[in-house]
């Protein structure tokens, strides 16, 4: 019986830390705004990788009062496609600690992609990081989450 209850104790403990864990990795789930206020990402989970893309655009459309595109990416085939649903942030595995790591950021001003490490620092802000190579030469934006009004 002893067993039994022990085999029942280190299964529920097994259990809970690993639905702590994901919760965790979860909690960069949801509506993030850049930090130059340009754009909103809606992150979400594919499988176990977490991916983004652009939701929202203080300014969506371009000076003809078209939808803006892509025009600064290096696949010209890709030029035309609209930046508003473009899938910015890929590839993200949670790595512990509050950090996602091993995904790319693609940036639409540049047309560049680069590595990219998230990490969370509040429930309410990330530091994004973005670089080539080594994290040591990049550079950090600070996003802030969208709180979205119910309906």
């Amino acid at each position: 019986m002893k067993r039994k209850t022990a085999f029942s104790a280190l299964f529920s403990i097994i259990f809970i830390a690993a639905a702590w864990g994901q919760t965790q990795a979860d909690a960069i789930l949801g509506v993030w705004e850049s930090g130059n206020g340009k754009a909103r990402i809606k992150i979400d989970k594919a499988g176990d990788k977490y991916t983004g893309r652009i939701v929202w655009l203080r300014e969506p459309n371009d000076e003809a009062g078209k939808p803006k595109v892509d025009k600064n990416n290096p696949e010209e085939a890709l030029r035309t496609k609209p930046l508003l649903g473009y899938s910015m942030l890929k590839g993200f595995s949670y790595k512990g600690e509050k950090t996602w790591e091993d995904g790319t950021i693609y940036d639409p001003e540049s047309g560049s992609t680069y590595s990219c490490t998230i990490t969370m620092t509040d429930d309410n802000t990330l530091d994004v990081r973005g670089y080539i190579g080594v994290s040591l030469f990049g550079r950090t934006d600070v996003w802030k989450r969208v709180v979205v009004k119910k309906k």
